[in-house]
């Protein structure tokens, strides 16, 4: 306790201090238990930041990533396809672990529950948990291997997560080969570096980004246990996604065939102001661009072959080297905090609810790309492998990616030469492919001509 007081003391929380004084014994418990998880070393590296004059730097120079495109020549085709077998060598040799962001609620959704937990299969009702259990089923019946899956949840949902997948008995998947860890949660600072308070005995503590995942797992001892399972690489993705295809062996092969640290896939933007960063080289390393900092010269900007130069989408879909990530994580490679300043309802030193100026933390994954002397940057076809879930209305909603789920296994089904129901009144054929069943058309045509089963919902493949 007293180690404590002189943490806060020297740390200018000396408002802190006269808190725990006031409380009584289970109050000042439960915020005695918050407090003692603080880096007081990287509270002050973020007080700093507070105080920290805006960057006056010229402009970077920005400069579009090298593609491996979607629409290829003979050459590149030659290199997919070596990409494609060395990369179901890595997954039939175990060499692979998935790394899955799933920190949200569903409450912006009208949903209480995980973000993961939400319903989203457009005949099945198939959960987002569930897609991506599947896929990675799916990866182990095709290569003979455990796929080890890494979870990040956040305090705000790791126990009905946790619950979720036990009632779900994780969706057919091996209890030890899936693995839950929390996000680091970090104290939000009013304007003069203090410590803010969401009720009278608690902080108000905030998530500190998807970059979290990467000092998340080395502290949580995941690290440790992909390198005692023999893998190699981390692929990286998020859970709102219903479309991602986290055992992609042409990704995979493209990424260690170039002997990169770490990889992205992206998609080719709607046009040029469509509100999504883009990768790019920034001063000559590769990273994110934010819509807002790519002037509308470059956001036009064409190349030769009439595409937009910068239309890179970021899609949050990485490989990265185990090796790598314990060296981001491990302090000799760090990545930068972003500040964001927001007006905030938290509890002063009198117990009363009041907005004030605050600022929050977060690192981002995709910082990390800075620090990989070498990266792949695959293009993929939107329709096949993005659909999030973000809105609860409108663009990227859980109406608009059930439309494309349906929409991508009906022209399956249409290039098997199954003829498709009648759409009727509503206009809308439901459609869906598990993907136990099928994750490619390719997969799916191979199957020869599937019967479905046919619901009052729609046609199921599975």
């Amino acid at each position: 306790m007293d180690d404590l007081r002189e943490a806060l003391i020297r740390c200018g929380q000396e408002h802190v201090v006269r808190r725990l004084d006031k409380l009584d014994d289970p109050s000042r418990d439960r915020l005695l238990g918050q407090l003692q998880a603080i880096d007081f070393r990287l509270l002050d590296s973020l007080r700093a930041l507070i105080a920290r004059a805006p960057d006056k730097a010229a402009a970077p120079s920005l400069d579009p990533p090298e593609l491996f495109p979607l629409h290829r020549n003979l050459e590149q085709d030659r290199q997919a396809k070596e990409a494609t077998e060395l990369g179901a060598s890595l997954l039939s040799k175990g060499q692979v672990g998935f790394v899955l962001v799933a920190g949200g609620q569903a409450s912006r959704l009208g949903y209480d529950g995980p973000k993961g937990a939400f319903p989203t299969g457009p005949v099945t009702e198939r959960t987002l948990f569930g897609y991506h259990a599947h896929r990675l089923r799916a990866c182990q019946a095709k290569y003979g291997k455990p796929t080890p899956w890494y979870i990040m949840t956040s305090p705000a949902n790791d126990g009905t997560t946790r619950t979720f997948f036990e009632q779900n008995e994780f969706f057919g998947l091996a209890p030890d080969d899936v693995h839950f860890f929390q996000q680091e949660m970090l104290p939000a600072l009013d304007e003069e570096g203090q410590i803010l308070f969401s009720a009278p005995d608690s902080l108000f503590l905030a998530p500190n980004g998807h970059g979290g995942v990467l000092s998340g797992l080395r502290r949580s001892g995941m690290l440790d246990d992909m390198a005692r399972r023999g893998v190699e690489q981390l692929s990286y993705f998020q859970v709102d996604n219903p479309l991602v295809r986290p055992a992609d062996p042409l990704f995979l092969g493209l990424h260690v065939g170039a002997g990169a640290d770490m990889s992205s896939k992206v998609v080719s933007k709607r046009n040029p102001d469509e509100k999504v960063g883009v990768l790019g080289r920034i001063d000559g390393r590769m990273g994110c661009i934010e819509y807002s900092d790519l002037p509308e010269s470059l956001r036009e900007a064409k190349g030769e072959d009439g595409q937009l130069s910068f239309r890179a989408g970021n899609i949050a879909v990485h490989v990265l080297r185990r090796e790598f990530a314990e060296r981001v994580s491990s302090g000799s490679l760090e990545l930068p905090w972003h500040v964001a300043k927001k007006t905030m309802k938290v509890v002063d030193e009198d117990g009363e609810s009041v907005e004030r100026t605050g600022f929050k933390f977060e690192t981002f994954v995709f910082d990390a790309l800075a620090e990989s002397p070498v990266s792949v940057t695959l293009e993929v076809d939107r329709s096949q492998e993005f659909s999030p879930i973000k809105n609860r209305v409108g663009e990227d909603s859980p109406e608009t990616s059930r439309a494309d789920l349906s929409k991508l296994f009906s022209d399956w089904v249409t290039a098997a030469g199954l003829v498709l129901p009648d759409p009727g009144e509503g206009g809308e054929v439901r459609v869906e492919v598990d993907p136990l069943f099928a994750e490619t058309e390719e997969e799916f045509l191979a199957r020869g001509r599937p019967e479905p089963q046919v619901s009052e919902h729609g046609h199921l493949y599975a």
